[in-house]
């Protein structure tokens, strides 16, 4: 009997419960892997959104700063162009560009709060989460094994037992076979069988209880406990992988949520860039560059052959001469059509060429010179023709270099200007001057209700202390208001000259230059009256009346022009006219500034003597060197 039980428990085959455990341990570490690059997919997924909002941090300040970049800078030019409707509209996109930069900042805040901070927040309890089940998991593992182990000791135990039964049943048969031994031996044998067989039935029962615990154990085990931390761990896994998708939509809702503003934003620029007016635009060109000149007269025909029919004939001159007919100068009636060509500033006389054309070089004034000869190669032959391009591509002029280096501040009263730009400046002028006087009043206003305030209640301050800033204010208002007055009188002495003038109204009265000159002609008429003449006399008195401005002691400290080649005179001249200088023939001069198109080149002798002579009486000899660096510097003037 003993033996049947041993034999039924006690076997030589692997047991089935350690395949379940090797299997199940396995099933554990591919569940902790897979999990493990859950969370890792998901870490990835929050460094891709974190990247994602740096760049688009990084496109809002690019975007900002471009936008920044090309805003018109206060209190400069730039501020002047941005009148244009299409200069406007380029403001207006920059503004927009701003506003879908901020957009982007957007989409990078909801993308940081909404997706990075709440699935970092997620993954740090998913591993928490995980943590925990796994932990279960070795738990019930390792308490199924325990259970293992009691079952297996219980086994060796009760093996052990049947094998100590059996060897005392087959000693007692074996005592109680033999007729040699004594009846005690075998008495005492006999029970040391029982004894065995004893303690195999209770370690046969002690194992049948441990079995059934055992497979207790098992059974919860494997139907129970694990099949729980298996689900906890699907529906953890499954949470993540729902998560990452709600995280991918939110992504694309960020986007979509800023979208109707970005295409507010581009509709605004299509909006501005539809509003650019053409026409508009060329008008405020014009309002701006109108120079208030009259157009030019026609010009008259000048008659050449008149000199050569006076050395071919003496009856011709004498028939001149008895005719009472002056010779007519040149361009002398053309020179009334041209007078709105003339310079603007009276100190431009000293740094111009003279506005009449040169005279010819004299017929025989060297052994070369033949009568009826050719002209000399350096006559300008179409002055009045260099005279109409300059006035068509006239531009103020700064009037030296040194000027050009401080700036190119031009004079108080704006004479340089054309009239109506000269207008629009002293327009400009009354209007900051009267915006300033408001200021100082209001200042002035202020304070006076301070010290009614002080009056009333001194315990609040004391009255007195405001009457010196009071004064002050009253003073520059004072000082503001003659300024103003000041501009006034020039604004309304160029308004009363911008109206169309007709030829014949010029002409009523020779007294028109010194009845109507102001600052801005004064240069022009020094030397010509509105018919055209020429009087030497009339402009040494209009020189007189001109009155002496700060700008004529800085010209005097004008630093002398460089010289950019020399020249050799070809003819005496005499130059009696102011701005022209007397050479002998044969001398030998340096060359300050060449011959501009008008026939006059201007030259020095010395520190104290330089002027202008007809380009045709003197040979020029430019320095190549010196003519690139003053043809640059006329640019930079320019």
């Amino acid at each position: 009997m003993v033996s049947l039980c041993h034999r039924d428990v006690f076997h030589g085959a692997i047991s089935p419960y350690c395949l379940c455990c090797v299997k199940q341990k396995d099933q554990f570490d591919n569940l902790e892997k897979h999990t493990q690059w859950g969370i890792d997919v998901l870490e990835k997924y929050i460094k891709f959104v974190k990247e994602r909002t740096e760049i688009e941090l990084s496109y809002a300040k690019q975007l900002r700063n471009l936008s920044k970049k090309y805003q018109p800078k206060k209190n400069s030019k730039e501020e002047e162009e941005y009148r244009y409707t299409s200069t406007r509209a380029f403001l207006a996109t920059l503004n927009e560009m701003n506003d879908y930069a901020g957009q982007h900042e957007v989409i990078s805040e909801n993308m940081t709060s909404l997706i990075t901070g709440e699935l970092t927040r997620y993954v740090q309890e998913l591993k928490q989460e995980r943590k925990s089940h796994f932990h279960d998991g070795r738990k019930a593992q390792q308490h199924i094994e325990t259970c293992w182990k009691q079952l297996e000791a219980s086994k060796r135990r009760f093996e052990r037992d049947c094998k100590e039964a059996d060897r005392a049943q087959q000693y007692f048969e074996k005592m109680d076979a033999d007729i040699n031994v004594t009846k005690a031996d075998v008495e005492k044998a006999r029970q040391q069988a029982q004894l065995r067989h004893q303690m195999a039935e209770d370690s046969k029962a002690e194992y049948s209880s441990t079995l059934q615990k055992f497979n207790s154990e098992q059974h919860d085990h494997y139907y129970t406990h694990i099949p729980n931390i298996f689900q906890k761990i699907q529906e953890m896994e499954e949470r993540r992988i729902v998560r990452i998708g709600e995280s991918m939509k939110t992504f694309a809702e960020v986007d979509r949520q800023v979208i109707p503003i970005i295409g507010k934003c581009l509709d605004e620029i299509t909006k501005a860039a539809e509003s650019i007016d053409h026409k508009n635009d060329s008008q405020l060109v014009i309002e701006a560059f109108k120079s208030g000149f009259e157009p030019p007269g026609d010009i008259d025909f000048e008659d050449f052959t008149q000199p050569m029919k006076r050395t071919v004939s003496e009856s011709s001159l004498s028939n001149s001469r008895g005719d009472g007919k002056s010779e007519p100068k040149f361009g002398g009636k053309s020179k009334g059509k041209l007078w709105p060509f003339i310079k603007k500033n009276k100190l431009m006389s000293l740094l111009t060429s003279p506005h009449q054309p040169p005279p010819p070089p004299p017929a025989s004034a060297s052994p070369s010179a033949v009568p009826n000869g050719p002209q000399s190669p350096k006559q300008q032959k179409e002055p009045l023709s260099h005279r109409f391009n300059e006035f068509m591509t006239s531009k103020p002029k700064i009037h030296c270099f040194r000027s050009l280096k401080r700036g190119g501040a031009g004079p108080e009263d704006f004479s340089n200007l054309p009239p109506e730009q000269r207008r629009k400046k002293l327009q400009q002028k009354v209007d900051e001057l009267n915006k300033d006087i408001q200021k100082e009043m209001d200042q002035r206003d202020a304070l006076t209700k301070m010290k009614d305030v002080y009056i009333k209640n001194p315990q609040m301050g004391d009255a007195a202390s405001v009457d010196h800033r009071l004064a002050e204010l009253g003073q520059n208002i004072e000082k503001l208001r003659l300024e103003v007055q000041k501009f006034e009188g020039w604004l309304a002495e160029v308004e009363g000259r911008l109206p169309m003038r007709t030829e014949q109204a010029r002409r009523q009265s020779g007294l028109y230059e010194a009845q109507n000159t102001s600052a801005v002609n004064s240069c022009a008429q020094d030397r010509e009256s509105p018919d055209g003449s020429y009087t030497e006399e009339q402009s040494q008195e209009t020189e007189m009346k001109v009155p002496a401005t700060d700008f004529d002691d800085e010209f005097d400290d004008e630093e002398p022009l460089p010289t950019i080649g020399t020249c050799k005179a070809l003819y005496t001249f005499e130059g009696q006219n102011e701005g022209t200088i007397s050479v002998a023939e044969g001398e030998m001069l340096y060359v300050i500034e060449e011959d501009k198109g008008d026939g006059w080149t201007r030259i020095r002798r010395n520190e104290d003597e330089e002027g202008y002579v007809p380009t045709s009486y003197v040979e020029v000899y430019l320095d190549k060197n010196a003519k690139d660096v003053y043809k640059s510097l006329q640019k930079i003037s320019e």
